[in-house]
C-alpha cells in the first residue's frame, strides 16, 4: 500500500451523517491530448477519477460543513490509495473506511456521449465491507444514513447494507435512499427497491431513474408508483435543468434550479440530495420550499465545474441569493 493521509481528527465524537454505498474509480475514455499517442492503437486516452454515488453524497455533505463519513471498503492498490487520499481531502471520518486485500471496483466509461459503461469487480474490495468493524458507539450519534445505487445489487454487499439500513431505522436513524439507476439494475431490482423504499424517510429519484425503473408507465404514473411504496416518505424528483418536485405528505412543492453555465452534470444528482440532507440536518426550521431551493442550488453549483464537484456552502448560498 502506498503512503496515505490520515485525515481529520474526529476523536471528540462521531459524525451525524453516514453514507454507505458504492466507492469506486471511474476510468473514463476521452480524446488523447494533442501531441500524445494516447492508448496504443487508438486515438484516445484514459483518466481515473475517484467516484461512486455513495462517496459523492458523503463528499457533498462534508464540503457543505457537516461531520460526515462514507462507510465502505477499499483495496490496497493505487486506485484505492487515490480514493483514500481524496476522502481525507474531503474531510471524511476515515474510521468508517476499511482496507482489504482485494482488487478495486472499476467503472469503465468507454463512451461519454451518450454514456456507455460497464463495471469490473466480481470479487472486489467493496463487497468485503463489514459494519461490525466500524468504531464502537457510532450508531448512537447517527442522525441520517444514506443508501443507494449499485452497492445494493452487488452481493453480498447489498444484503449487508439493506440489513444495516433496517437496523439503523429501528434505532430511529433517518434513512435516505437514491436508487440512482445503473445498468446493473436491469434485472431483479424490484425486491430491493421495495425493501429500501419502505425503510426510507427521504427518497430521491431523477426523471431518468423513473423512466428506467417504471419503463411501462408515464412519469405521473411512475411517481404514483414510487410514492405508493412508502406514502410516508418525502420524495424529491429532479429533472435536470427543468423544475423539480418535492412531495411531502399531501403537499407538493415545485421549483426550477438556478440557471448556470454548465461544465458537465457529473455528480449533480448526488450534490442535490447531499444539499437537501445538509439543509434538513443543519437548519430543520426551514420551510420545505427553502429546503428544496437549497437542494437545487447545490445540484446547480456542482454543474459549474467539471467532474463530480462538491460545492461549498458559499457557492450554494450565492446561487440562492442570485
Amino acid at each position: 500500500m502506498s503512503t496515505c493521509s490520515t485525515g481529520p481528527d474526529f476523536s471528540s465524537g462521531f459524525p451525524a451523517f453516514i453514507s454507505a454505498g458504492d466507492i469506486l474509480t471511474d476510468l473514463v475514455r476521452g480524446a488523447a491530448p494533442e501531441g500524445t499517442s494516447g492508448v496504443p492503437g487508438t486515438d484516445s486516452h484514459w483518466r481515473a477519477h475517484p467516484g461512486g454515488a455513495g462517496w459523492n453524497v458523503a463528499r457533498a455533505v462534508a464540503r457543505l460543513g457537516l461531520p460526515t463519513a462514507c462507510a465502505g471498503a477499499l483495496g490496497t492498490d493505487n486506485f484505492s490509495d487515490e480514493l483514500w487520499n481524496a476522502s481525507v481531502a474531503a474531510g471524511l471520518d476515515m474510521r468508517f473506511m476499511q482496507r482489504v486485500e482485494r482488487a478495486p471496483l472499476l467503472a469503465i466509461v468507454h463512451q461519454t456521449h451518450p454514456p456507455a459503461y460497464y463495471f469490473i469487480g466480481d470479487n472486489s474490495a467493496d463487497l468485503a465491507f463489514d459494519p461490525a468493524k466500524l468504531p464502537e458507539g457510532w450508531r448512537a450519534h447517527a442522525k441520517w444514513a444514506h443508501f443507494g445505487c449499485i452497492s445494493l445489487v452487488r452481493q453480498p454487499l447489498g444484503e449487508t447494507l439493506a440489513t444495516l439500513a433496517a437496523d439503523l431505522r429501528a434505532q430511529d436513524v433517518k434513512i435516505s435512499f437514491d436508487p440512482n439507476y445503473r445498468n446493473l439494475m436491469a434485472h431483479g431490482y424490484e425486491p430491493i427497491l421495495h425493501r429500501m423504499a419502505a425503510l426510507a424517510d427521504l427518497i430521491k429519484v431523477s426523471d431518468e431513474d423513473l423512466r428506467m425503473l417504471f419503463a411501462d408507465r408515464s412519469e405521473p404514473q411512475a411517481i404514483a408508483a414510487m410514492r405508493a411504496l412508502n406514502p410516508a416518505a418525502t420524495l424529491l424528483v429532479t429533472r435536470g435543468a427543468q423544475a423539480a418536485t418535492l412531495y411531502v405528505g399531501d403537499e407538493m412543492f415545485e421549483a426550477a434550479p438556478p440557471r448556470v453555465e454548465v461544465a458537465d452534470t457529473v455528480g449533480a444528482g448526488d450534490a442535490s440530495i447531499g444539499g437537501l440532507l445538509f439543509s434538513l440536518m443543519s437548519t430543520p426550521q426551514r420551510s420545505w420550499p427553502q429546503h428544496l431551493a437549497f437542494a437545487l442550488a447545490a445540484g446547480a453549483a456542482a454543474c459549474r465545474r467539471p467532474g463530480a464537484h462538491s460545492p461549498t456552502l458559499d457557492e450554494v448560498v450565492a446561487l440562492i441569493a442570485d
